[in-house]
This record gives structure tokens, sequence and C-alpha cells, in this order.
């Protein structure tokens, strides 16, 4: 046995002595500069190049200028100022940014605007027609479906959605169907509630 104890090299050892050699390789010319370096165009568009589209939302045309990995989320949001979309989790989980695309709801945090050229979007702004709210809005404040708001306008939504989709014949149906959009407050009867009496309106 060797009198040395053994040295093992570390993960941070081994990532700089790499980082060394792959320098003093390319400053040889022993390897293209290329061979490490990051693609400065992704599909031929520059990182940070604006791509020029039109979003149809709440029945307008919106010219709008955006990097092609923009959500539509921060398009409505931070483009066009349509803020009662909100941006909850940013990963498709609580439901705070649903909206509707060619009248099926979506979560706009999943979506990229250059995808929705063409389609109609509907965002919470445009559920009320000559100052009338939407009869799910009206239920929402009716039955006292909220406390801070903030997943409303997600809520409501989905809940447009479901009715359309004739999926509100029970509250156990309504509960399934609007299981994606998450209440941190915990207002699932009164939303259910809700949904239930806008169905029902919607029935005639």
């Amino acid at each position: 046995m060797s009198d040395h104890p053994q040295v093992r090299p570390n993960r941070r050892t081994v990532l700089k002595a790499g980082g060394v050699t792959a320098a003093g390789a390319i400053a040889a010319g022993a390897l293209p500069a290329t061979a490490t370096a990051a693609p400065s165009t992704v599909d031929g568009v520059e990182p940070g190049a604006g791509v020029q589209i039109t979003l149809r939302v709440n029945g307008a045309d919106h010219p709008v200028s955006v990097e092609p990995r923009v959500t539509l989320l921060d398009a409505l949001r931070e483009r066009l100022g349509l803020t009662g979309t909100k941006k909850g989790c940013d990963r498709g989980e609580c439901g705070a940014c649903t909206v509707l695309v060619d009248g099926q709801r979506i979560k706009s945090c999943l979506t990229l605007a250059v995808m929705r050229q063409g389609q109609r979007i509907t965002t919470v702004e445009g559920l009320a027609r000559d100052g009338q709210l939407h009869p799910v809005q009206a239920a929402f404040i009716r039955r006292d479906a909220f406390q801070c708001g903030f997943c409303t306008p997600g809520q409501i939504m989905s809940a447009v959605a479901a009715i359309e989709e004739g999926h509100t014949g029970s509250d156990a149906e309504i509960r399934e169907w609007m299981s994606g959009n998450l209440c941190r407050c915990s207002c699932y009867p009164n939303i259910v509630a809700a949904v239930r009496d806008a169905a029902k309106e919607a029935r005639g």
C-alpha cells in the first residue's frame, strides 16, 4: 500500500479542468470556437428579435411584436395590458391564467403567442356585453364565490367553458370539470353554487 492518501477529484475540480482544457484547445486551434459556443439563432430568429403577429382578442385584432418564446399569458398581460388573466404558478397547475381559444379553455402560460394567430381568444375582460355582466360573472358575485379574487378570472373562464361543454349536470360533475382551477382561499362550495346557478340560467 502507498503511504500517501488517495485524493479523489470532486465535481468542481473536474468541471474546472474540463473548461481549462477546452479553452486551451480552442486557443491552440485544435477545436473550432463553434464547437462549444451556443447557437446564435433559433429557427433563423436572432435571440431577442421580435416577430410581428396579430392576436384576435375579445373580438379585436391586436398587432404586436413578440419574441418567439413569449407565452400567450405574457403577451396578453405585458403587450396588450389585459391583466385580468393572472399569472399564478406559471407552469399550468393552478388555472389562474385560463382563457378561451376558439371556445376551448386553455392554460395561457403553457402556449406561445405565435402559435395562436388567427384564433379567437377570449379573456375575462371580453365576457361582459353592453355594460352587462356575463351570467357566470353575476353568479360569482351573487354567490360570493371569491375572497382574495386572484383565481377568480380563471375560475370564471373555466366555468364558462364547462357550461358550454355541458359538464354541469351535477355538483360532482362541476367539481370534476372545474378541478383544474385551484382556489387558495377554499371557496369551492360557493364556486360550485355559482356555476350551478349560471348553468341553470343558460338552460333557461
